[in-house]
């Protein structure tokens, strides 16, 4: 690697933690403001760093531009697959890995379970909006009036004595994943699953996609499937750290 191309990633690393003065970059590079600035400028031109009224730099637009375009071609299900896969041989049930497009939840991944009774589902299937805990998950983080169109455009099918029958009762549910920042099925779909489910999140913040775990009824109760939550929130967390989300 060419000395220019080092000091040119070094720099952008460095502007990763923060904005930096001409003054802090050039300590760091143990160079002459000079030599610094001829590193940003082709940089700064390219706007993949930035320069404020108070000469600090930071990084810059095209620089986001090219980490989402990355992101993208690498698709949050190849992003997530080692941390699903991990999570499904830890626990030994169904992860599915969920995303919202285009009005509908979709499994975009799954991982089975070992056990002979398990959930069925499949790569491509549409879990229900308004009973899977995936879909609360994606549903919940979606702007107010569009939860509200959303929730007021279901066909609340019946699957169990459990499921959610209203527009009024999924949007109260709704704003209580988002407080509490995970969702459960509590026999809604099946009358036999319970399911629990947390966010994965891009580098905005965003939910791009939900993780969750679901498990008969004959292998674990409720209770005890609310006890793999933390793990599941685990997955969540750290996949959506691969996806460019900071640590809070």
């Amino acid at each position: 690697m060419s000395q220019t191309v080092e000091r040119a990633m070094l720099l952008l690393h460095e502007l990763g933690e923060g904005e930096r003065t001409l003054d802090e970059l050039a300590a760091v590079l143990a160079v002459h403001k000079t030599t610094v600035l001829r590193l940003l400028r082709p940089m700064e031109d390219a706007r993949m760093v930035q320069r404020d009224a108070a000469h600090r730099y930071r990084l810059g637009p095209q620089l986001f531009a090219l980490a989402g375009l990355a992101l993208e071609q690498r698709g949050v299900r190849a992003v997530a697959a080692p941390q699903l896969a991990a999570l499904n041989a830890e626990t030994g049930q169904t992860v599915h890995l969920a995303a919202y497009e285009g009005g509908e939840v979709v499994y975009i991944d799954k991982y089975d379970s070992r056990h002979p009774v398990r959930m069925y589902s499949r790569i491509g299937l549409r879990a229900p909006l308004h009973c899977a805990a995936v879909s609360k998950v994606l549903l919940a983080d979606l702007p107010e009036a569009e939860r509200r169109r959303v929730a007021a455009g279901i066909e609340y099918t019946p699957f169990t004595a459990h499921t959610l029958a209203t527009p009024g009762a999924l949007l109260a549910e709704l704003a209580e994943v988002r407080r509490r920042g995970w969702a459960a099925d509590r026999a809604e779909h099946e009358s036999f699953i319970n399911c629990v489910a947390a966010p994965v999140r891009d580098a905005t913040g965003r939910v791009i996609a939900a993780v969750s775990v679901s498990v008969p009824d004959l292998l674990l109760t409720y209770e005890q499937v609310l006890e793999l939550l933390p793990r599941v929130r685990e997955t969540a967390a750290a996949v959506s750290a691969d996806c460019g989300l900071a640590p809070t």
